[in-house]
């Protein structure tokens, strides 16, 4: 019987990794990054005061059928965006999949309320690499008196990466004016 504990054992057998094995990707936002472009049609998201997602953007926004048009989502992923493996990290995809079920949500419905998260599941079907422009758009299963069912699929280059399936609550008081101008204009 050996000594050493089982943590130890483990580490011993395991070859040292130097540094230029690891590809370490900056948090800063690069030139490249800054070069890419943005769709066409494609028009920056009015979140209003959103702190949150203004640090994580800027999201864009394309109506798919006109004004009253289903919304489609997307963003360019920069190297913030990233884990140091190059690709872009599933908690700002999660990010992305939250932000499209509610806003496109009320788009959607007409219903000019606050959306509410209650339940968000997804499904990571391919990494997203850094550079890549990744849109996402949604469809309405169901609405109930007091919730929203909704599905929503993101692509690269028309292939899926992440699956969402999202339930959403509406709360608070009717706003004025509409939804579509708030996020459009």
């Amino acid at each position: 019987m050996s000594d050493r504990s089982e943590a130890e054992q483990v580490s011993a057998s395991v070859a040292p990794i130097s540094a230029s094995d690891i590809s370490v990707v900056s948090a800063a936002t690069t030139a490249t990054d800054a070069a890419l472009e943005t769709p066409a049609g494609f028009i920056p998201l009015n979140s209003g005061r959103n702190p949150f997602v203004d640090s994580v953007g800027p999201l864009w926004v394309h109506r798919e059928e006109g004004r009253a048009g289903r919304l489609v989502m997307g963003i360019r992923i920069e190297t913030r965006h990233c884990s140091p493996s190059g690709f872009c990290h599933g908690g700002m995809l999660l990010t992305l999949a939250d932000m499209l079920v509610v806003m496109g949500t009320s788009v959607q419905t007409g219903i000019n309320r606050f959306m509410t998260t209650v339940s968000l599941s997804s499904d990571f079907l391919a990494a997203v690499p850094q550079g890549a422009w990744i849109e996402g758009r949604l469809d309405i299963l169901r609405t109930t008196r007091t919730l929203i069912f909704c599905q929503g699929l993101f692509r690269v280059d028309g292939e899926p990466v992440l699956r969402v399936d999202g339930i959403v609550k509406p709360i608070g008081e009717e706003r004025e004016g509409s939804k579509l101008a708030r996020y459009f204009d």
